[in-house]
C-alpha cells in the first residue's frame, strides 16, 4: 500500500518537458536560454523525488508543485546568476566587513561607469602628450585635503594599494628593510582575516623590537631601544578593541619629538583613516589622517573603504621624499590599483574638496539623526503592520560605526523590532536572506530588529516586498 501510495505520488510529477511548456516559465527561458532553464528543472524535479522518497505526503507534493516556477527560478539564481550580489544592510553596523564595507557616492559610481565604458588617460599626461603616472588622479585631491597640515621642510604626497595591509607592508619594506622597527607591545593587534602586525613585519624583512608591556608603554622604553641598527618608529591603531584600566600610551607629539630628535621615521598605521573629524557626529578618540599629519607623523597608512568612505584601498600620505621612496619599490606595481578604484577615490576625494560630507553615503548615515532615523522607522512599521502575521514594534536603540573604527563608540538610532507568527527569528532571518535582494538584519531577544541608519530610502519598499513573502510561507 505504501508503495502504491509513493507510486502514485511519483505519477503527479511532471515531465521537464512539460515543464518546460509552462507560460510562467516563458520569460526565464527567454531571459536565461532553453538549456539553463532544462538543467534547473531536471535538478529541481529530482529534488521534490527524494522528498517524496523520504515521505512527502500528497498536500506537500501538491504545495510544492504550485511553487515550481518559483523554485527553478531560484534555482537559475543559484546556478547561472551572479554569486557577489546586492543586499539590504539593516544591520545598523555602517562599515559592515561582510557586506562590503562602504557603499559608494552616487558620483563614484558614475565615474566608475564612464571610466570602464572605454579607455582613459590612467597613464596618459594629456597636455605633454607623453606617458604620466596613475598617482596624479588622486595625489592632486589629497595635496589640496592635505595643504594646511604640509611643512615647509617637508611637503606632502599619496599613493595608493590595493587595502591597508599592503600599505603597512610597502612602508615596512621600504624604510625598515633589513633593520628593526620599534612597537608597543600593546600595538601588536590582529584584525580580521588573521592580519597580524607581527607577521606583515616579518614578511617585509624587518624585524619586530617589542618594547614596553601589553597595557604600559612609555616613552622611554621607545628612547632606550633605539639603536644602531633602527631604521622606524612605528605607531598602530588597535581597531576593534580596546585596552582600559591601568594603562599608558606616550602622546604622538612625544613619539614624534624622538623620532625627530634621533632622525627615525615615524609611520602610523590608523587603518580605518578618518578625513571628517568623526567629533562632528558625537564620535570622540578616533584619530583622522589630519591630525596625525599636523602632528608631525612623517608616513600614515589608512584605509580607503572605511571612515573615507570609498573603494577598498590602502592610503599612504607623508614625506614626499619617503612616499617617493615607496613608490620607487620594485614591488609597488605589484600593490598598486586598477583605473576603477582611481575613478572611485577620485570622485569620494571630490566630495570631500568640496565638503560634500552628504554626498558620501557612509558619512551621511553617520550623521543622521536618532529623529531623522526614526521617522522613516514609523513609516515603514505602519507599511509593515499591514501584513498578515506580523507583528511590529519601533523601540530605541544602538548603531555602530564597524570596520574596526571607533570599537567601543555608539550611535542613538530607533529600531524596528519584527516578530512574525509561525516563525522563529533565527527562521525569520533565513527567509530574509532567502528573498530576490536578501535582507540582512539581527536578532535580539527573539526579535529580528532593522536598523534603518544603514538602509538605503529606495530600498524600503523591498523589505516591506520582503516581509510580505516570508509571511505568506
Amino acid at each position: 500500500m505504501k508503495t502504491a501510495s509513493k507510486a502514485g505520488l511519483y505519477r503527479k510529477l511532471p515531465s521537464v518537458d512539460e515543464v518546460l511548456h509552462r507560460a510562467d516559465l516563458a520569460e526565464a527561458i527567454a531571459r536565461e536560454g532553453r538549456s539553463a532553464v532544462t538543467d534547473a528543472a531536471r535538478i529541481v524535479l529530482e529534488r521534490v523525488r527524494k522528498e517524496i522518497d523520504a515521505g512527502l505526503d500528497a498536500e506537500k507534493l501538491d504545495l510544492a508543485l504550485s511553487g515550481l516556477a518559483d523554485a527553478i527560478a531560484r534555482e537559475l539564481r543559484s546556478s547561472v546568476g551572479y554569486s557577489l550580489r546586492p543586499v539590504i544592510n539593516a544591520t545598523g553596523v555602517i562599515l559592515h566587513t561582510n557586506l562590503g564595507r562602504a557603499p559608494l557616492a552616487a558620483s563614484a559610481i558614475e565615474n566608475i561607469a564612464s571610466t570602464a565604458a572605454g579607455y582613459s588617460n590612467l597613464e596618459l599626461d594629456l597636455a605633454a602628450g607623453e606617458r604620466g603616472k596613475r598617482d596624479v588622479h588622486v595625489d592632486r585631491l589629497f595635496r589640496r585635503l592635505f595643504q594646511d597640515e604640509a611643512r615647509d621642510d617637508h611637503q606632502l604626497s599619496t599613493i595608493v594599494v590595493n587595502n591597508n595591509a599592503a600599505a603597512v607592508w610597502l612602508a615596512l619594506n621600504t624604510l625598515a628593510a633589513g633593520g628593526e622597527v620599534i612597537v608597543s607591545r600593546g600595538e601588536l593587534v590582529e584584525i580580521g582575516g588573521s592580519f597580524r602586525i607581527p607577521d606583515v613585519m616579518a614578511q617585509s624583512n624587518g624585524t619586530l623590537r617589542e618594547v614596553g608591556t601589553t597595557n604600559r608603554t612609555r616613552i622611554s622604553d621607545y628612547e632606550q631601544a633605539i639603536n644602531e641598527k633602527s631604521r622606524l618608529l612605528l605607531r598602530v591603531h588597535r581597531s576593534n578593541f580596546q585596552i582600559t584600566g591601568f594603562t599608558e600610551q606616550p602622546a604622538l607629539e612625544d613619539l614624534v619629538a624622538l623620532a625627530q630628535a634621533r632622525n627615525i621615521p615615524l609611520v602610523e598605521d590608523l587603518g580605518s583613516g578618518a578625513l571628517l573629524d568623526l567629533r562632528t557626529v558625537g564620535v570622540g578618540g578616533e584619530a583622522g589622517v589630519s591630525e596625525s599629519l599636523r602632528a608631525g607623523v612623517d608616513v600614515v597608512t589608512y584605509s580607503g573603504d572605511k571612515l573615507l568612505g570609498g573603494p577598498q584601498a590602502g592610503l599612504l600620505t607623508g614625506r614626499a621624499d619617503l612616499i617617493a621612496r615607496m613608490r620607487k619599490n620594485s614591488l609597488f606595481r605589484a600593490l598598486r590599483v586598477d583605473k576603477l578604484t582611481y575613478a572611485a577615490l577620485e570622485a569620494t576625494l571630490l566630495a570631500y574638496v568640496k565638503g560634500d560630507h552628504d554626498a558620501i553615503p557612509a558619512l551621511r548615515m553617520m550623521r543622521a539623526s536618532k529623529e531623522e532615523i526614526g521617522a522613516r522607522a514609523n513609516k515603514l512599521a505602519a507599511q509593515l503592520r499591514g501584513l498578515a502575521a506580523v507583528e511590529i514594534e519601533v523601540l530605541d536603540g544602538e548603531s555602530v560605526i564597524g570596520g574596526g573604527a571607533a570599537p567601543s563608540a555608539t550611535l542613538p538610532t530607533r529600531l524596528i523590532a519584527v516578530t512574525v507568527k509561525g516563525a522563529g527569528a533565527d527562521e525569520l532571518l533565513s527567509r530574509l536572506r532567502g528573498a530576490e535582494t536578501p535582507v540582512i538584519a539581527r536578532v535580539q531577544d527573539g526579535r529580528v530588529l532593522l536598523d534603518l541608519r544603514t538602509v538605503l530610502p529606495q530600498e524600503e519598499a523591498t523589505i516591506v516586498a520582503a516581509f510580505g513573502k516570508t509571511a505568506e510561507k
